[in-house]
């Protein structure tokens, strides 16, 4: 299982990068700054932040809203649903380190790369933050929550949509106050998947 994990981390990690760095490379040609690497132009750089007890808050509340996600919305999934971390139901604790993988390096860093590290900045350089920020985090819902309808119908896919949406919308926005480094969001992405994956390691619903 970790052997697949770290697999499936390859994969997503190349597939979800490939149009920032793409981007990327544009935009180092374009504009002549080749001292700014990939790392650093998506945010994968030390975060700076001058308020650090308020900034703290705000990264608990975020995962304490995260975390009311799974407890709202677990117990009322059908049992045939099948979950991208469902994989781990009823594996218990040997599959904590698969589940550490899948949580911060197959699903939470690739999608802050395109999300928050690419797709948020960019467009706030075009509509500025709010409305950048905003963009991203409905795309951000969209892509958690529209494979649902066809087989739930509307409430709970709406539900995981406007949950994920504003967990985006706060993770971008933490992101800003840290400098533009998308560690923190990684950070909060990473834990918040691998709370969801414990319930379902523990079969806690």
């Amino acid at each position: 299982m970790i052997a697949d994990e770290l697999q499936r981390a390859v994969s997503q990690i190349f597939i979800l990068s490939f149009i920032p760095f793409v981007w990327w490379l544009i935009w180092r040609i374009r504009t002549n700054e080749s001292k700014i690497s990939f790392f650093k132009w998506v945010g994968l750089k030390k975060p700076i932040v001058t308020d650090k007890k308020k900034f703290i808050i705000l990264i608990i509340l975020t995962l304490l809203l995260a975390a009311s996600m799974s407890l709202v919305l677990d117990p009322n999934l059908p049992d045939d649903i099948q979950l991208a971390n469902s994989r781990f139901s009823g594996q218990g604790i040997n599959a904590i380190i698969p589940a550490i993988i899948f949580s911060f390096f197959a699903t939470a860093l690739p999608e802050e790369v395109l999300f928050r590290g690419f797709l948020g900045k960019q467009l706030s350089k075009f509509f500025g933050f709010m409305v950048g920020n905003s963009i991203q985090a409905i795309l951000f819902g969209i892509l958690h929550g529209a494979a649902l309808f066809s087989v739930l119908g509307k409430a709970i896919p709406l539900l995981v949509i406007g949950y994920t949406g504003v967990l985006g919308w706060l993770m971008g926005y933490i992101n800003e106050k840290a400098n533009g480094s998308i560690l923190p969001s990684w950070c909060i992405h990473g834990v918040s998947n691998l709370y969801a994956a414990v319930i379902i390691m523990i079969e806690l619903f």
